[in-house]
């Protein structure tokens, strides 16, 4: 198995060791967008220092999926693994939603719909200051039914955010049911390009595919880029793949083992 494979496994590792340890939820959420931080934080991303202001930004607007953020930070040795075993507990930095007191969280999210106007903001303080930072923002397909998304996505292609890339988490699925039964916004490419901007539809779930997309992305001029990643929702444990419930439902003891051993026999 390439080494390309084997990060996105690690990290559905941790991420249901972690579900279990502290029993809370988000799981499927969070299974569905491994493999794109693998290719972002790997590939795309250099390790930097906080206080760095030429450093690119990562925004994870989907706020809910902060335990892959937070196993990415363990695989790169960004965070210990007390810091990792505090997720959820008392007194920690790793909560259900990433918060900018942690090392490598630039911006505190959760409320859906407000991250890629941040990206935005920074992306445009950017260029403002003759910088050639980049800024990546994930957002999930259901926070495209906020217009607060839309009249950010119109503010990026008027000023031609060339240093902007959104990543649109497309698993179908939201709290409250299927995305094309809540308010469907399919097919989203033309929907983008209408908009002008750069779009490209890519396997979500192909670490490779995803960074050989972000490394030749134009970003010194042009418009702003969105990658439409086509993935599955609580992808590689074959019990929470497109199940709802996952959204919101802990792990029991047989489940946990469930999931860790179909994860390791793909090993």
């Amino acid at each position: 198995m390439e080494q390309f494979e084997l990060r996105g496994l690690a990290l559905r590792r941790i991420i249901i060791q972690q579900s279990m340890r502290a029993h809370v939820g988000h799981i499927g959420s969070a299974l569905s967008v491994a493999d794109i931080f693998a290719s972002l934080f790997f590939n795309i991303l250099p390790p930097s220092e906080q206080k760095n202001p030429g450093r690119d930004r990562f925004i994870l607007s989907k706020g809910h999926a902060a335990l892959a953020l937070y196993s990415t930070l363990f695989l790169q040795e960004r965070i210990s693994v007390e810091q990792l075993n505090s997720y959820c507990g008392n007194n920690t930095v790793l909560g259900t939603h990433p918060e900018h007191f942690l090392d490598g969280v630039d911006f505190s999210t959760g409320s859906l719909g407000q991250g890629l106007s941040f990206g935005v903001g920074a992306a445009l303080a950017a260029k403002m200051q003759n910088s050639k930072r980049r800024v990546f923002v994930l957002i999930s397909d259901a926070e495209c039914n906020e217009g607060s998304i839309w009249e950010a996505i119109m503010f990026a292609a008027h000023h031609k955010l060339s240093n902007l890339v959104c990543v649109v988490d497309i698993n179908g699925q939201q709290a409250f049911g299927k995305t094309k039964d809540v308010l469907n916004l399919s097919p989203m490419h033309p929907r983008w390009q209408a908009f002008d901007w750069d779009t490209h539809i890519v396997d979500g779930h192909d670490e490779r595919q995803l960074t050989f997309k972000l490394r030749q992305l134009a970003y010194e001029s042009g418009p702003p880029h969105v990658l439409l990643a086509q993935t599955t929702f609580g992808k590689g444990v074959s019990f929470m793949e497109n199940q709802i419930k996952w959204h919101y439902w802990p792990l029991s003891e047989n489940e946990f083992f469930q999931a860790m051993k179909e994860l390791e026999g793909n090993i």
